[in-house]
């Protein structure tokens, strides 16, 4: 097995952005290629088929490399929690909550995870694309950093370093960088790219003959410029640049504190007549013509968030306008009339009363629910997952309430109701509440929601989503071969 790391000089360089774009490209070239990152801090998750939770970066990975997102392409997932807490979770499986101070002082047990999880790699495929965290070259932390350079140098791997243009200072970026690479992992790099050029790529033509000045054993293999349409999902949370898409009915998304799976909302940029737009205030919300309240990693503080900013009561006044209101997950918790989580299994502790405009309560528990799923609403099945604390129970309606289930999903061969939609009277929105991730990865859901929305001219779009994604994937790794010198990836790999 061959391990080839993508190393950046910077938070959000591009390193998931090039390892997703390597492994379309390898899996393309006929090689068995498959992602790995050692430690992820992201609320954005994704549910494996054995009920493992890993970072989302690395499932869109595992799908550009043509393979099944399992447990072991990130070993590692840290999910703050806020205060200064994460949760743990080693191999998929959720563990304690951990202040940062206190993980590291696991972080030898957490290592030899990481080192079992790449020998067992070893031969399973041809090529483990690795990525990096953040720089990896924080000075104060190298000594106990498990992502960056250890995982590649037990490996015996090499390293590509990104850096981000877009930040400016880029020589300074990839030269300084460089430099404070111990000796020792010097020889392992292969060169450098430069990520995220906007405009006329000539009036950088001249960069080569610098960096050579200054790295002359480093190759400079090329820049990528910024292409808006091929952009995968953000790791860590939202990307600012994915905060408004689209073009139409604005859908107004709340921006949590303690937000997470920030995905759910990239399969409305398929359609037309809709945009999608982040919100913190509730002014915000007065022209919205429908309002998603996404999942959280601190339900009950975010709950507390939304009271102290007044969206609690713009969403009330909302809903009796009759604008959709849709909650996923810790949202559809808060729609609820009341979350009680004593022991602080899920973040805060608190007995709180929820929004109340749907009829259920959520009791917190220990127990995590972590699964896939199948989805089955308006003649139309696909892929869903769940990953919750916490169990909710529906509650007696109000005589002038009608609820129903908002669809089915069938698990282990069974099926089932899940989520629930309530409507007070014919003139009045729609409040929906799910557990379901993905939930508008389905077209039909989509335009159930733009229907209820009244969004006159909404168009979904032509192909499934993860058709589109498939796409996505195929034409980043374009965008690489056209730009990128990868020769020296072709050498080492032994492709001819």
């Amino acid at each position: 097995m061959k391990a080839l790391s993508i190393l950046g000089t910077s938070s959000n360089a591009g390193k998931s952005w090039l390892v997703t774009a390597f492994g379309a490209w390898l899996r393309r070239q006929g090689v068995n290629v498959a992602p790995f990152k050692a430690q992820n801090m992201s609320n954005n998750s994704y549910v494996t088929l054995e009920g493992g939770e890993i970072g989302r970066a690395q499932a869109v990975q595992a799908a550009a490399c043509g393979v099944r997102p399992i447990a072991q392409h990130n070993p590692v997932l840290l999910k703050p929690s806020g205060n200064g807490t994460s949760q743990l979770v080693l191999l998929g499986e959720p563990q304690q909550h951990l202040q940062a101070k206190d993980y590291y002082q696991h972080i030898d047990r957490i290592w030899q995870v990481v080192a079992q999880t790449l020998d067992d790699w070893r031969d399973r495929c041809d090529v483990l694309l690795l990525e990096g965290a953040g720089s990896p070259v924080e000075l104060n932390l190298m000594h106990r950093d498990i992502v960056n350079l250890r995982p590649i140098q037990y490996l015996n791997g090499r390293w590509l370093l990104v850096g981000d243009i877009e930040r400016g200072g880029v020589f300074a970026q990839i030269v300084g960088t460089h430099t404070l690479i111990p000796d020792a992992a010097k020889p392992l790099g292969l060169g450098f790219i430069v990520n995220k050029f906007r405009g006329d790529l000539s009036l950088f033509e001249t960069a080569g003959q610098y960096f050579d000045r200054h790295l002359p054993n480093f190759p400079y293999l090329g820049t990528l410029p910024y292409r808006q349409t091929l952009q995968p999902e953000s790791e860590d949370s939202l990307c600012r640049e994915a905060e408004e898409s689209g073009s139409g009915a604005k859908f107004a998304w709340i921006r949590f504190p303690h937000l997470s799976n920030s995905q759910d909302s990239q399969p409305w940029q398929l359609d037309r007549g809709i945009r999608t737009c982040w919100v913190t205030t509730p002014d915000t919300l007065a022209d919205a013509r429908a309002i998603i309240l996404p999942g959280s990693k601190n339900t009950i503080q975010d709950l507390n968030w939304l009271r102290e900013t007044g969206l609690a009561d713009a969403i009330h006044s909302a809903a009796k306008r009759g604008v959709p209101i849709v909650g996923i997950c810790g949202g559809y918790q808060i729609l609820g009339r009341k979350l009680s989580d004593l022991d602080g299994y899920a973040g805060i502790a608190g007995d709180v009363k929820g929004l109340d405009l749907l009829p259920i309560a959520t009791q917190f528990a220990p127990r995590k629910e972590v699964r896939q799923v199948r989805a089955i609403a308006d003649n139309e099945t696909w892929q869903a997952y769940e990953i919750h604390m916490g169990q909710t129970q529906q509650l007696a309606s109000n005589p002038n309430v009608a609820v129903e289930p908002l669809l089915n999903i069938e698990v282990g061969g069974n099926k089932r109701s899940e989520g629930l939609q309530s409507r007070s009277d014919a003139n009045s929105g729609q409040v929906w509440g799910t557990y379901l991730h993905g939930l508008f990865e389905s077209t039909a859901m989509r335009q159930r929601l733009a229907r209820l929305a009244r969004v006159e001219k909404y168009e979904p779009g032509a192909i499934p989503w993860p058709v589109h994604q498939a796409s996505l994937y195929d034409r980043m790794a374009d965008v690489l071969e056209e730009y990128c010198d990868l020769d020296p990836i072709r050498a080492w790999i032994g492709l001819s």
